[in-house]
């Protein structure tokens, strides 16, 4: 068995399958029999958020009506509905779908409740906020839709009846949706337009329909090229073409799936502003219970991605539907047929499927599929993208019972799987075979402190980190060995974290980092953490993964309390390769100018990396605000590392501070120039603090960009000319608190100015004692209000102005910034994330709140 480096307790046992899901901005839901418990895998011992299951009424469907209780028809029959709520089955949104840019996550109830919640991030209370219960929602839609039962009473129809049946059906459903539509758009502040929508579709054999699973696939639609002058919007409204997709599973067989809209614009405030829903597609998918299902994007890097989605039934069947990106534009009263049948890749057998893991692996070029059964047993299916064409690559017998847990790693290299036997396996994928491999059981730096029973009983699910270097376990403990005073009581079941960087990828890499075994390491486990580590760093440079660093920052520092010399290594290794494009078997004082030749000509998000790892790694035995005070000048010690480290961290911070402001006088020059040809509503980003970005170019003019010193100019004597933007742009600012004036000087803090002149030196040292501190915001360099604003948990700075989408996209400093064309600025999102760390932003919560933490 793999040691575990950290654990948290769980004080109710979770009761089905993939009862642990890892969001992408770095939280775990764990459902856990009436409660769904939310945790931070930075602090597992931490604030923790919650969700607590009511009892639901069943709804009145197929209700005898008391006259027909004395007809002779009806059978004797006893019923019994459990009634004790249990959560059954959860799935995390990307990022984004929440008001706050944050993930939504969708619950689904063993009595069929669907109910959609979001985090509470003004509300200040540990128990998330319910957004809607779509189960109300498709009760009311399909009791208008008489729940799929024909008025005419013959049981037989002729074809042509038929056709006729299915055509008035269309119309209802059409009618149906046109209706939710424009009810939505009238009424932000109903709360049934504030959700994912989803629904499980009835049947004539099943009116109860009982949703069992449910997945969330986001979509975005890719731009039309593959640089900066082709990106979306550049202001806080959102790009239409991305949404979310929510598919329920019934016991009928059926997937519904719902389309959700992101919010037109985030807020770390209250928002009243609700996403658009449109129910997309109706499948029949099986002929019994949907038992799984699984989703992923082919091509999401081209302009032509298909959305696929496996589904897997008590019948024993897997099939596999897919979506082309043109059915998912067109309006929502074709959607009906928009997914079709790509391939049923295991036919109706009497062994049910228990859970799914599908991957879209660029590595192979291929769609893996890993099925899990009831049987302990799981299949691996592999389908190359070109021809479609899927083959078997393994079937067998993996556990003694249930498979209740599969998940890929590493691409699709690595499987993970467990059991209600209480086993996790590991599999390696190489070509055509899979074997099982050893989970690694040597983990960096002190295991985890907190004594949990070794009393497990069962696996219930198994997760992936972001970065892949992380697994969750949920494991439930035999109750009947625990002590019945404390443990049975508050340690029921819980969440196990293992490291997964010593994981064998499948490939065979030379290295030669580690020439002997240290600390119990072996040569092999640190040339598989160095393949890994620069691994997940690879897969960050893809922009449309999110920025979280959690466990490799984690990873990094418990092998920097006991071998620092391996984490310089990587670090050095990562550095030469993605930014000379070589690996320069150097020493890091002589890597370090070379690095500083090259920040102008890489992508901001290696910046955004590098400063990450810089603050968190690096400079860890600094207090973040420490690293602050020494970036502005106020250095207090000689020691040259740090200094080194500091000084790669200034400049490239500097770069990207130097790109917004070349962006944001472009912008303001392309805007004004364009007046006459544009409409105004169309330039949604509008720079704002153009005064203080002047005047920091001015104190900095012997080390920016020379474009920086032109623009500038040409903005000054644009806003001289209009003396109008004059009075607003160049008027000098006054403390929030006194009115006092404020000069400028600094980027990052500011100080009110006395009112008056006193000739006293003590009454001058106790009014500067008095003058307020203030922060400015890292993007506009305006002074911040007393109000909540955007706060960055890596460099801790303050943000009220969002910077433009088109800066986290930059291949490289522009080389005019003049010729950018109009289409990277206009209609491109603002969302938020950090100007220097690139992480998502949040509001600051207090420690005894639940917040995620991407590094």
């Amino acid at each position: 068995m793999a040691s575990r480096f950290q654990e948290a307790s769980l004080v109710t046992s979770p009761s089905y399958p993939n009862a642990v899901a890892w969001s992408s901005e770095n939280l775990i839901a764990v459902a856990s029999g009436h409660l769904v418990i939310i945790l931070n895998p930075a602090l597992p011992a931490g604030p923790r958020g919650l969700i607590s299951i009511p009892n639901a009424e069943p709804y009145q469907i197929g209700l005898v009506r008391n006259q027909d209780l004395l007809t002779g028809v009806l059978l004797p029959s006893s019923l019994k509905r459990e009634r004790h709520p249990c959560v059954r089955s959860l799935s995390w949104s990307d990022i984004g779908m929440s008001p706050n840019h944050g993930c939504l996550l969708a619950v689904c109830t063993a009595e069929g409740r669907v109910k959609l919640y979001r985090p509470p991030y003004f509300d200040f209370c540990a128990e998330w906020i319910e957004i809607v219960d779509v189960s109300d929602m498709l009760y009311e839609n399909l009791s208008i839709m008489n729940f799929g039962e024909s008025n005419n009473p013959s049981t037989s129809l002729s074809k042509d009846q038929v056709v006729q049946d299915d055509h008035e059906e269309d119309e209802m459903i059409s009618s149906l949706r046109a209706r939710k539509r424009r009810k939505t758009s009238r009424d932000n502040s109903n709360l049934h337009e504030k959700n994912f929508t989803d629904r499980a579709s009835c049947s004539k054999q099943d009116n109860q329909a009982v949703h069992n699973v449910l997945q969330i696939q986001v979509y975005e639609q890719a731009s039309n090229g593959q640089d900066c002058h082709s990106l979306k919007k550049c202001s806080q409204e959102i790009s239409p073409e991305k949404f979310s997709l929510l598919a329920v599973g019934s016991k009928s067989g059926s997937v519904s799936i719902w389309k959700v809209h992101a919010p037109e614009c985030y807020h770390v405030e209250r928002s009243n502003v609700s996403p658009i829903v449109e129910l997309t597609a109706i499948i029949q998918a099986h002929s019994s219970w949907v038992s799984t299902m699984s989703w992923g994007i082919v091509g999401s890097d081209s302009l032509h991605p298909k959305v696929v989605l496996v589904t897997g039934s008590c019948d024993g069947s897997v099939k596999i539907w897919m979506s082309n990106k043109e059915d998912l534009q067109k309006p929502v009263e074709v959607y009906k047929s928009s997914f079709f049948l790509l391939k049923q890749v295991v036919a109706v057998n009497p062994v049910p499927v228990s859970t799914l893991s599908f991957v879209v692996s660029n590595h192979y070029n291929a769609m893996h599929l890993a099925i899990g059964k009831g049987s302990g047993s799981f299949e691996v299916w592999k389908c190359k993208i070109s021809s479609r064409k899927f083959e078997q690559i393994v079937s067998t017998k993996a556990h003694a019972q249930v498979i209740t847990g599969l998940a890929w790693s590493y691409d699709g290299r690595c499987l993970y799987s467990c059991s209600q036997d209480n086993y996790v396996r590991n599999w390696i994928l190489c070509e055509n075979t899979i074997s099982e491999v050893p989970i690694p059981a040597n983990t960096p730096g002190l295991s985890s402190s907190t004594d949990l029973p070794d009393d497990f009983l069962s696996c219930l699910g198994v997760a992936l980190s972001p970065g892949n270097l992380a697994v969750a376990l949920v494991r439930s403990f035999n109750v009947e060995l625990l002590n019945p005073m404390y443990q049975a009581r508050s340690q029921k079941a819980a969440v196990e974290f293992l490291w997964n960087g010593a994981q064998q990828s499948g490939e065979s890499e030379d290295t030669e980092t580690i020439t002997e075994a240290i600390l119990g390491f072996s040569k092999n486990e640190f040339a598989y953490w160095e393949s890994n580590f620069l691994w997940s760093l690879k897969e960050f440079k893809d922009l449309n993964k999110p920025l979280v660093l959690w466990d490799m920052i984690a990873a990094m520092l418990a092998f920097k309390q006991s071998m620092p010399e391996f984490v310089e290594l990587v670090v050095t290794k990562w550095l030469s390769v993605s930014y000379l494009g070589f690996h320069a078997d150097i020493p890091m004082e002589d890597l370090v100018p070379k690095i500083f030749e090259c920040f102008s000509a890489v992508p901001s998000r290696l910046l955004h990396i590098l400063n990450v790892i810089s603050r968190r790694v690096m400079l860890s035995e600094l207090k973040t605000e420490e690293i602050n005070r020494k970036l502005q000048g106020q250095r207090t010690n000689n020691e040259e590392e740090i200094d080194l480290w500091l000084k790669l961290l200034e400049d490239s911070e500097q770069e990207l501070r130097e790109r917004l402001i070349g962006l944001s006088f472009s912008a303001y020059l392309i805007a004004e120039s364009s007046l006459g040809s544009v409409s105004p509503s169309t330039w949604n980003w509008r720079p704002a603090g153009l005064a203080q970005l002047q005047q920091w170019v001015e104190i900095n003019h012997n080390i920016v960009h020379s474009q920086l010193e032109t623009l500038s100019a040409e903005v000054k004597s644009s806003l001289t000319r209009s003396s109008n933007t004059t009075e607003t742009a160049l008027e000098e600012e006054k403390c929030p608190y006194c009115a006092a004036p404020v000069h400028f000087h600094s980027p990052e803090e500011a100080y009110c100015q006395s009112p008056q002149q006193n000739k006293s030196k003590s009454k001058e040292i106790e009014r500067r004692d008095q003058r307020h501190k203030l922060e400015r915001c890292c993007v506009s360099m305006q002074i911040c209000p007393p109000t909540p604003l955007w706060f960055c948990k890596c460099c801790n700075r303050m943000t009220l102005e969002l910077a433009p989408e088109t800066l986290f996209a930059l291949p490289s400093f522009p080389s005019d910034l003049k010729s950018l064309p109009e289409s990277s600025f206009s209609k491109v999102a603002s969302k938020p994330f950090c100007l220097f760390c690139g992480i998502l932003l949040q509001r600051k919560q207090p420690e005894f709140l639940l917040s995620a933490s991407p590094v």
